[in-house]
């Protein structure tokens, strides 16, 4: 992919939404790693956090960027992102339960590192997916990705709840994205290459399933018919 052409910038955009929108519940957690420390010791354990979580997510991105190549793992991974993009927009029924805290500078600092594994895998695919192969792509989405996420936890739950069809426009982004691996799975050729028609129509399908797909799931949460409001 050529740098700063229109593909690009495009697939940039997507991974800037995807990791705004993919921010918030790891943020959370991840804040809440070190609330417990001195107010003093705070900042560096988020620091300190922030390089750990930054190798980390280089790791699984690369690992991600390479294991999508095989055969078969782009279907897998485009699936795997439709039900990333449809949760993005159901809702919660069991919560969080149990915040990971710390009561020392390197237990806060290991909390953060593996709460970023573990809650970044959806971030992590939706990027590997959005750039499209090209690693400066993967680089600026790891670059704007681990400070979304370690230090805008509060910025942007409010941003989603203030104006919540930031969670639909990102969700019909992961979506495209999801259609894209799916449509450009080498062992499928035979049924997209030659077709267009049927091509555009798995994209749109995807997006606007997704889309009504969570619609559905939560007005049929909210007893009221409505989506439930941030008390």
């Amino acid at each position: 992919m050529e740098l700063f052409s229109a593909a690009w910038l495009s697939a940039l955009l997507a991974i800037i939404l995807i990791d705004l929108v993919l921010a918030g519940d790891n943020a959370i957690v991840i804040a809440l790693a070190a609330r417990k420390l001195p107010p003093q010791l705070q900042t560096k354990a988020i620091i300190w956090g922030t390089v750990g979580a930054i190798v980390v997510r280089t790791i699984m991105t690369v690992g991600v960027v390479w294991l999508l190549k095989i055969p078969g793992l782009m279907l897998i991974g485009g699936l795997g992102l439709v039900w990333i993009a449809y949760k993005l927009l159901a809702p919660d029924s069991g919560g969080h339960g149990h915040e990971p805290t710390a009561t020392t500078f390197w237990g806060a600092m290991k909390t953060i590192v593996i709460a970023d594994a573990l809650m970044g895998v959806d971030n992590v695919l939706g990027v590997a997916g959005a750039a499209k192969g090209s690693i400066d792509l993967v680089v600026i989405g790891l670059l704007v990705s681990v400070p979304i996420v370690v230090f805008g936890s509060t910025l942007v739950l409010k941003l989603v709840e203030r104006f919540p069809i930031i969670m639909y426009l990102g969700a019909g982004v992961l979506a495209y994205t999801a259609a894209h691996m799916i449509v450009s799975e080498p062992l499928l050729d035979e049924l997209f290459d030659p077709n267009l028609a049927i091509r555009v129509a798995t994209h749109a399908l995807l997006i606007v399933g997704v889309l009504a797909a969570g619609w559905w799931a939560t007005h049929r949460a909210s007893p009221s018919g409505r989506e439930p409001t941030a008390t």
